[in-house]
């Protein structure tokens, strides 16, 4: 007990000095919580929604490619099954009712002045029938259900979102055609829609529209008779519909179907977002052990005095730690509370870019405020151990000295040995990353790479804080007279703790550094490529990778001023080569124009040859694996189509990474083996304009295509432009979540300046008396921050290139080969690391420069 109480006693004594430290574990908790709390919230969002959408049993059809939600084939029409199943459906026992569903998500719906009104967050536009099922998560708020081909229903988030009203016109544009509608109705979710936009139409207008064709569906709902339990009901619809022959699940069954197709993205984003929270938790680190490194400075005479008196080692230990408890309790609570606040912003934030997130579907797990208290705690005690244990090893005479830290001028051998060779070892596993033959091997050298040379730059910190503050302070201090000189000696005075700091802002600009590096070899290589394999003047495609559909392609082709138009479909393939091994591929049917398109290198035969009758190419790496050669005969059996024998006419280099590892044929051989409905849209068309008519051709595709928004007609320019443009918004974002490391190396930089200006205060105080002025001494302070800062910025982006180089070698192997540093960033970054370290001693200057002369001189 009088542990705790002097335990507590110096925690309450020194609540201002913990109070940035529980900032920075307050932020990491903070940022943990958030990210569970939101996640979870999304699951119960979709959860709700699938379950409230499910039928007590659906039926679909079990043909291959059918996909659980309904999502078009390439064909752009999705699987169907034929009505004469719900007769045999209704027969079966515990049946009360059944619905024929059509649902496809191939569909753009457009306003009269084409205008795309589908969701800007990615998620899909949904056209359907409308259905007593609907009613379980829908209701029609104004106007009335669709009653013939002219008129349609849409959701009220879509409406309000595009302001839409009764009687405003709508286009829909499906793989079968054009259908122009009125809405006659608007119907509300009863559920969180989490984006998406909902069409309705009466159910033979959604069959010709959808599926082209009346009497099919793409599922059957079925309801239970009060009473009959839903797997009970499952059993009798199969049994009457013969084991086997279409897929049928029950509620729960479809709802987690749909719950998996987006799980997967969930969990990346769980997991990405959770992965920068604990490189702030590593930064945090830093900060508490510097912390509590300098308050055990500070009080060496007073621990010394509880030795003289009789604690123990153990006791002094035990006595830190429990400020470390309470640190990491006080610092976690808050930081749970503080992540809800953080999950209902990034609910703000999803629902301002599309994605819709009720408040009333918050979810806070009793896992989640666990986590969170138990991963603060954990990491501010383990944080603390070292220092806590240096407090234990004080002697009882330190109570006969003067109070305050001896110099450190130098670390340990083993320290120095250990540091010399972690980064060694990190340096070696990087050469090997960057010599390695094969990605996957080299990624593993990669990692290890990057742990080892961080943890030696950590280790090692102290030892090179000696000489690059002396190198920076030449640059940075010397011309500001004896006060850039006592700034300097003042960096120098403690470099176990300058480099500690230093490492705080080292980790977050390391990662800024080498992903900038990544961002722009494959920005300049990906430039390069283009330049070097795309003959096509234009790319026509849509950025969510639907298919595009005939009308468009039309359009497309009757535009002026072209010399050519090349279709380029994905056919999925058995493909069976000379060595009897069989696997399933994608073939790239396309036009022989193609071969002008796309530049590629043969390292056999004569590409135009693959466009020939029969004939096919495959690439190089698949032709080494399989002995395969010019002349051979593949057996491609054609998915929904017949099998046929074609005969390899070149073998392409993989050395590039548009199309890397593709296998090509004519559209024509793809169409005569597969029936017409079979036969894949269009995933993407080229362009050439006839020569000097490129601006003309330009404008006149634009024009052709301005009745179909969802697809992009990009020159070469344009093309180059959107990578920068997805570089650049990724590398952003990454920036952005890294910000919350450098935000906790900022308080790291305050919470020493400021410890150590109350460790000074006695000798700030002769400064004064002697004649260093206000000006000059909060400047002083300011300098000593600025090059600590430099300092850690300095070693950051050494090492982040470092990586980012070793990165981009792993890189070339899939043919992005261009390395290139982006010193204007990089430049910006060391440059404005100046300015973080001026900004983090605006607080400690200015406290050193309010205190009174007198009192200061008698501190002890």
């Amino acid at each position: 007990m009088t542990v705790f109480k002097t335990s507590l006693r110096n925690f309450l004594a020194h609540k201002g000095r913990m109070a940035l430290s529980a900032v920075a574990v307050l932020l990491s908790v903070a940022f943990v919580s958030g990210t569970l709390v939101f996640t979870d919230t999304m699951n119960t969002t979709f959860d709700k929604l699938f379950a409230a959408t499910s039928a007590d049993v659906t039926v679909t059809p079990k043909e291959a490619g059918a996909d659980a939600d309904g999502t078009a084939e390439q064909t752009g029409k999705p699987v169907s099954l034929p009505a004469s199943a719900i007769g045999t459906v209704e027969k079966a026992t515990g049946v009360e009712s059944v619905e024929g569903v059509v649902n496809s998500q191939g569909v753009t719906v457009v306003t009269a002045d084409d205008k795309n009104v589908g969701s800007t967050s990615g998620a899909p536009t949904i056209a359907s029938n409308w259905t007593h099922n609907d009613l379980r998560s829908m209701k029609i708020t104004s106007g009335h259900a669709p009653r013939g081909p002219t008129e349609v229903m849409i959701d009220a988030d879509a409406a309000k979102k595009h302001g839409l009203k009764l009687g405003d016109e709508l286009r829909t544009i499906a793989a079968t055609g054009d259908i122009t509608t009125k809405i006659s109705g608007i119907a509300a979710f009863t559920v969180t829609n989490p984006g998406a936009t909902i069409l309705f139409f009466d159910r033979d207008t959604a069959q010709r529209t959808l599926l082209g064709t009346t009497g099919r569906f793409t599922h059957i709902n079925v309801t239970a008779e009060p009473g009959v339990d839903n797997t009970r009901l499952k059993k009798d619809v199969e049994a009457a519909l013969g084991a086997g022959s279409y897929k049928v699940q029950t509620q729960k069954e479809a709802a987690d179907a749909n719950r998996a197709s987006v799980g997967s993205f969930l969990d990346v984003l769980k997991y990405a977002m959770l992965g920068f929270a604990g490189i702030a938790f590593l930064v945090g680190i830093f900060l508490i052990v510097n912390t509590f490194s300098m308050l055990v400075a500070q009080r060496t005479r007073e621990i010394g005095l509880m030795r003289a008196l009789g604690s123990s080692r153990r006791q002094v230990n035990r006595s830190v730690l429990v400020e470390a408890v309470l640190l990491g309790i006080f610092g976690s609570v808050a930081g749970v509370a503080a992540g809800v606040g953080i999950a209902v912003g990034l609910m703000k934030v999803m629902s301002a870019i599309g994605m819709e997130l009720s408040v009333d579907d918050l979810t806070v797990r009793w896992t989640t405020p666990a986590i969170g208290i138990v991963l603060g705690v954990v990491v501010t005690v383990l944080a603390a151990y070292v220092p806590a244990r240096r407090a234990g090893k004080v002697s009882p005479m330190a109570a006969l000295r003067d109070a305050g830290t001896p110099a450190d001028g130098r670390s340990g051998w083993i320290r120095a040995t250990a540091g010399l060779l972690l980064t060694g070892l990190g340096t070696a596993a990087l050469l090997g990353a960057a010599r390695a033959d094969k990605a996957g091997e080299g990624a593993l050298y990669l990692g290890l790479g990057v742990v080892l040379t961080l943890l030696g730059f950590v280790v090692i910190g102290p030892l090179l804080a000696g000489g690059v503050v002396r190198a920076l302070s030449v640059v940075v201090l010397r011309m500001f007279g004896p006060v850039g000189r006592m700034a300097e000696r003042n960096a120098l005075r403690n470099p176990r703790r300058t480099g500690a700091t230093g490492a705080a802002l080292m980790i977050g600009l390391a990662l800024v550094a080498c992903l900038s590096v990544v961002g722009s070899s494959m920005l300049a290589s990906a430039t390069q490529e283009l330049d070097r394999s795309v003959g096509a003047d234009f790319i026509v495609q849509s950025d969510n990778g639907s298919p595009i559909v005939p009308q468009a392609g039309a359009a497309l082709e009757k535009s002026p001023d072209l010399d050519h138009v090349t279709r380029y479909k994905w056919v999925e393939v058995r493909l069976t080569a000379p060595d009897g091994r069989t696997e399933s591929v994608g073939l790239a049917a396309a036009d022989p124009t193609y071969a002008r398109d796309l530049r590629r290198e043969t390292v056999a035969g004569d590409l135009s040859a693959a466009y020939g009758k029969d004939a096919m190419s495959v690439g190089d790496a698949y032709a080494e694996s399989h002995g395969v050669e010019v002349g051979d005969e593949m057996t491609v059996a054609f998915k929904g189509g017949e099998t046929a024998k074609l005969k390899v006419a070149a073998i392409t280099s993989d050395d590039i990474v548009i199309d890397k590892g593709a296998m090509y044929t004519n559209v024509t051989t793809a169409e005569r083996y597969l029936p017409a409905d079979k036969v894949p849209e269009n995933m993407i068309m080229f362009a050439t304009a006839v020569d000097g008519q490129e601006k003309q051709a330009y404008a006149a595709l634009k024009d052709a295509l301005a009745p179909y928004p969802q697809y992009q007609v990009r020159n070469q320019a344009d093309y180059k432009q959107q990578l920068r443009d997805q570089v650049g918004q990724l590398l952003n974002i990454v920036y952005g979540l890294l910000a919350l490391a450098i935000i906790v190396a900022v308080l790291g930089v305050v919470n020493t300046l400021a410890l150590s200006v109350v460790e000074r205060t006695r000798e700030i105080g002769l400064l004064r008396a002697i004649g260093l002025s206000r000006r000059q001494l909060r400047r002083m302070i300011r300098l000593e921050s600025v090059v600590i800062a430099l300092f850690g910025a300095l070693l950051g982006l050494g090492l982040g290139m470092g990586w980012g180089t070793a990165a981009q070698k792993l890189l070339a192997l899939e043919g992005l080969g261009i390395l290139e540093i982006p010193w204007p960033t990089i430049l910006t970054v060391f440059v404005a690391s100046a300015f973080v370290g001026l900004f983090a001693a605006l607080v400690p200057a200015f406290r050193a420069g309010r205190m009174n002369v007198l009192n200061a001189i008698a501190t002890e």
